[in-house]
């Protein structure tokens, strides 16, 4: 028990808790008017124009109830606990009841000392709330669940969102991981390059000293091309701490996109289509273009309704590598759905190589997934 508790004393607030949007101050806004309606028409509350002044000079706390969570509580309840005590009537406005999505911020926004201390101040002020209003034990069981009820959803809420976190963490590292997989067998093939001229050289460096400086010479350009791979694989390494790399399957290439084509045999069809020259393409860019539109095609087979054309089209030119995959689906259902992890880690992917990528809703129907990628990999 002590455990848990050190535990949850010491967790971080959620990272980067979203800022104030127009639904915030939207209900602010409904909070005023509703705490002014009811200062005017409810006539069996004592001290509602007192009380409306308080509810309407507290709703501005809802601004901040993600990045302050437990000042907002304190200075709520603080404020609130204090107006009994100055007009002595206990009774409350029903507009007052704003103050659980401050409950459920602390819980859901807030660390877990500000959690752990938001509630204890939420308990004593109901605890002295009720006592002064000598109400029953019904009431207090109600009140208890209600407050209750705004503490478990925040602790779901915040449970769910953390676990979303790790798992999209786990998504980029793996991606992470292939890529580095990927930047190793560049390295390889320049390292194996360099062994075969340093043969060559060594063996014609008698007879024809010429061929041995040409050598030479091929070999400088091949390490400087190495250890600029191997720079970039090492800080594809640093952002994490990556496990042992087991994947061995050969790098695809874009040239291996026709196979995509040929895989289902139900299903949408797929077009395929190449313009430019996509040979010299770096085989990380090649490799983070196949697999992304692997991915892509994968999603319209699985998601895209009434779909029958699958498009994949790639274009090259002297800097940059454009991939354009798009099906001719409904895709209305798959609009507010947020992106699945075989995107996310694509998108980790394109990142890292120094791409752009995005996807949504097709001009016309169906889902489109554009990136865009420089062409010798030298963003890395």
């Amino acid at each position: 028990m002590q455990d848990v508790l050190r535990s949850t004393w010491g967790e971080p607030r959620p990272h980067r808790p979203p800022r104030q949007v127009w639904r915030d101050r939207a209900l602010v806004g409904v909070l005023v008017v509703a705490a002014t309606l009811e200062a005017v028409l409810r006539t069996d509350l004592p001290w509602r124009g007192l009380w409306a002044v308080v509810v309407i000079g507290l709703a501005p706390t809802l601004l901040w109830r993600r990045t302050r969570p437990l000042l907002v509580v304190a200075v709520a309840f603080g404020v609130t606990g204090l107006v009994p005590l100055v007009t002595g009537d206990r009774a409350e406005p029903y507009t007052a009841a704003f103050m659980l999505v401050l409950v459920y911020s602390v819980v859901r926004w807030g660390s877990g000392r500000e959690a752990v201390t938001g509630l204890v101040i939420v308990v004593g002020a109901a605890s002295l709330s009720l006592a002064l209003r000598q109400a029953v034990l019904a009431d207090a069981i109600g009140g208890a669940a209600v407050v209750f009820s705004a503490v478990a959803l925040g602790a779901a809420l915040r449970y769910r969102a953390r676990s979303r976190t790790r798992e999209l963490a786990q998504v980029k590292l793996l991606e992470r991981e292939r890529l580095a997989r990927d930047l190793h067998d560049t390295v390889a093939h320049h390292v194996s390059a360099i062994a075969i001229r340093a043969q060559a050289g060594l063996a014609t460096s008698v007879s024809q000293p010429d061929a041995a400086a040409d050598a030479l010479r091929l070999i400088e350009a091949e390490a400087s091309r190495a250890l600029a791979e191997m720079r970039a694989m090492v800080r594809v390494l640093r952002r994490d701490d990556l496990v042992d790399l087991v994947d061995l399957e050969p790098s695809p290439r874009i040239a291996d996109l026709g196979q995509l084509s040929a895989r289902a045999r139900t299903g949408p069809s797929v077009e395929v289509s190449l313009s430019g020259d996509v040979d010299d393409v770096h085989p990380s860019i090649g490799a983070a273009t196949y697999r992304l539109a692997q991915e892509a095609v994968t999603n319209a087979r699985r998601h895209a309704r009434h779909a029958t054309l699958i498009e994949v089209r790639v274009a090259a030119d002297d800097t940059s590598v454009h991939l354009r995959v798009s099906d001719d689906g409904e895709g209305s259902a798959r609009r507010t759905t947020p992106p699945g992890y075989g995107l996310i880690g694509m998108f980790e992917r394109v990142d890292l190589l120094g791409g752009t990528c995005a996807a949504g809703p097709g001009r016309d129907r169906g889902w489109t997934v554009t990136a865009t990628l420089p062409r010798t990999g030298s963003a890395l």
